[in-house]
Order: C-alpha cells, then sequence, then structure tokens
C-alpha cells in the first residue's frame, strides 16, 4: 500500500482497460462465491469477474487469466509470494500459521472491532475499498474484541503459569475455536 497512489478503480487487461469494483463488500461477495461448493469453477469465475468488472466479451480461459491477475493485484493484499531468505540467499524454514481469522465466521467480531474505531461497516458498503478496509483489519488495536479474540486462539500456556488461568483461557479457546482448528491442536497436545 502506497498513500501517495489512488485507490485502483479500473486495469489494463490484453490492452482493454476495465472499470473495477473493489469495495470492502464487494470482494467479500467475491469471496462467498469462491467458496460456494454448488458452483463449478467456470461459474465461479463467470460470477466473479461480473461481480468486479460487469459483462465483459472474454472467453473462459481470459476471464480465468484476468481474475488470477485481479486475484494476485488487487485481492492478496499483505500475502507475500516471496519467501524469507537469509543473508546467504537461501530460503528460511516457515511455520504453518495457525489460523487465527475467518473473515465470514467471524464477521460480528470484526463488525464490532470496526464501531469500537468508530467504523459502521454498514454505512462503508460500496465506498470503503478491500485494501483500506484490510489495512484496517490487521491494525485493529488491541482493545477490540476481534484481536482479543485473536490472542485467546493464539494463546499458548506458558511455564509456571497458575492451573486456574491456563483452565480459562482453554474454555476460551474452545469458545472462540474457529472449525478444524481445535482438534488439530487437541490432536498436537
Amino acid at each position: 500500500m502506497r498513500l501517495n497512489d489512488p485507490l485502483v478503480t479500473s486495469f489494463s487487461f490484453c490492452g482493454e482497460t476495465y472499470p473495477i469494483d473493489l469495495s470492502f463488500d464487494n470482494v467479500l461477495d467475491v469471496l462467498d462465491v469462491l467458496s460456494d461448493s454448488a458452483l463449478f469453477k467456470e461459474q465461479k469465475i463467470e460470477l466473479v469477474i461480473d461481480l468486479l468488472v460487469e459483462k465483459t466479451n472474454l472467453s473462459i480461459i481470459e476471464k480465468l487469466q484476468m481474475w488470477e491477475y485481479i486475484r494476485s493485484k488487487f485481492i492478496l493484499i499483505g500475502d507475500s509470494a516471496t519467501p524469507e531468505t537469509d543473508e546467504l540467499g537461501n530460503e528460511l524454514p516457515t511455520k504453518a500459521g495457525k489460523r487465527s481469522i475467518d473473515i465470514s465466521l467471524d464477521a460480528k467480531y470484526i463488525y464490532a472491532s470496526f464501531r469500537q474505531i468508530g467504523i459502521n461497516l454498514f454505512e462503508e458498503q460500496g465506498k470503503l475499498s478491500w485494501q483500506e478496509f484490510q489495512a484496517l483489519l490487521e491494525s485493529l488495536p488491541e482493545n477490540t474484541i476481534m484481536q482479543r479474540i485473536i490472542q485467546i486462539r493464539n494463546w499458548e500456556p506458558q511455564k509456571g503459569m497458575d492451573a486456574k488461568e491456563k483452565r480459562k483461557m482453554r474454555e476460551l479457546q474452545r469458545k472462540y475455536a474457529l472449525p478444524n482448528t481445535l482438534r488439530e491442536e487437541e490432536e498436537d497436545g
């Protein structure tokens, strides 16, 4: 994100310029379409492109290529495809990150957290860009409910910690666990 660049409202693809709707609620609709198991891949691509750039005369292959371009350039903000390296250029091993937030399942906590910082996401639909939304989400203050839930999900017991405190935190972890994460952690522990 560069503060001196304008927000993206159009882009060039195969020599044509296309308008693009990257409002956060529209991108969330795109993510919903992509997660819909009742749709075939071709249907998903058609719907995603219709949501983002409206109707086009592109073939399904071109639409797929367009989606990959949009996804990598505008949707995956902050995700680094470049692996970290040491001073010799060797790729550093990475630990599989524990999922600590789900944009759909945590919607009410995200909404409440944005309200805590004075932003009503319903009033921002069609206005707040995906880039702005992600920047705000990633930098929510520690006193917001979403940040507290992330801390609970990522909590690990420390040596010498009081048993009562451990029990309390494990209960909170069960309460706020994302599907499939609690079972994996219990198998590891």
